[in-house]
């Protein structure tokens, strides 16, 4: 069974940095088309300008926690590649919160942009890929691939991420529910929940307390913070043929920390 992502179109949200930038440049590379699509124009394109003028790059500047501007990245990437094969919801916000603080809404916005964003999306993009399939008369096979950016704090008890861990447990029973939604259209939707690898996230943590990279590579088993382009090979292998009988899964990618995490680690 190939991994191979060549010729697809795929979509690529919080493509301007970290984790979402390695993914979406990991898919240009491999051949697939790609709509780079993130808030941060200027910085889409300093990415592109680097890429150089490959005919498979895009990009879309917008918030995507509005309903038009989710419409008008579809069109664009309709525009450009004339379909949609996957979609990559890496956008993602992480927020430290009080949890005895009533007027603290760190979990209001962080359901809005890691959870109810990523829905919208999904369920255009789906829509999307299920009229592909009927205009095409395919019968057979996988028509589409959604695969969400989780974390291991979905999961964790961390008091000052509750807000992050609230909306990222919401996301990973989003992705089994859509799952199993999309299952009779052929369409596959799962997740990377990771941790312990070198996000945007965790960079600004590491500048603001230096002392937190020992502490987390001491609770890592494989001794070390994984790579974002790690996550971006994981992510092609849920988008890929070789993942055609996968769907509904969360796959964790934290060097095996989630497996002896106390509380006091943080997860990002």
């Amino acid at each position: 069974m190939s991994f191979s992502i060549a010729g697809k179109t795929a979509i690529v949200t919080g493509a301007a940095n970290g984790v979402g930038r390695a993914i979406a440049r990991h898919f240009a590379e491999q051949g697939a088309n790609v709509m780079f699509a993130d808030m941060d124009e200027e910085q889409l394109e300093r990415e592109l300008g680097d890429l150089g003028d490959e005919g498979n790059v895009r990009y879309f500047a917008g918030d995507l926690r509005e309903k038009l501007t989710i419409a008008n990245l579809l069109s664009a990437t309709i525009d450009a590649f004339d379909r949609v094969d996957i979609l990559v919801n890496a956008a993602r916000q992480v927020l430290v919160s009080d949890p005895l603080n009533a007027d603290d809404d760190a979990v209001e916005t962080l359901l809005q942009q890691n959870l109810i964003a990523t829905l919208r999306l999904s369920q255009l993009i789906a829509r999307r890929m299920i009229h592909q399939a009927e205009e095409e008369g395919s019968e057979e096979g996988c028509v589409g691939a959604i695969i969400n950016l989780s974390s291991i704090a979905a999961h964790r008890a961390n008091p000052c991420l509750l807000a992050y861990s609230i909306s990222t447990a919401a996301l990973d029973q989003m992705t089994r529910s859509l799952a199993v939604a999309l299952a009779p259209k052929r369409i596959r939707v799962n997740a990377v929940a990771f941790g312990s690898v070198m996000s945007a996230s965790l960079q600004k943590a590491l500048k603001e307390d230096p002392e937190k990279r020992d502490d987390i590579i001491a609770h890592t088993p494989l001794g070390r913070i994984g790579e974002a382009t790690e996550v971006a090979e994981a992510v092609q292998f849920l988008a890929s043929p070789g993942a055609g009988f996968v769907t509904g899964e969360i796959l964790t990618l934290d060097g095996g920390r989630s497996l002896l995490d106390p509380v006091a680690a943080p997860a990002h």
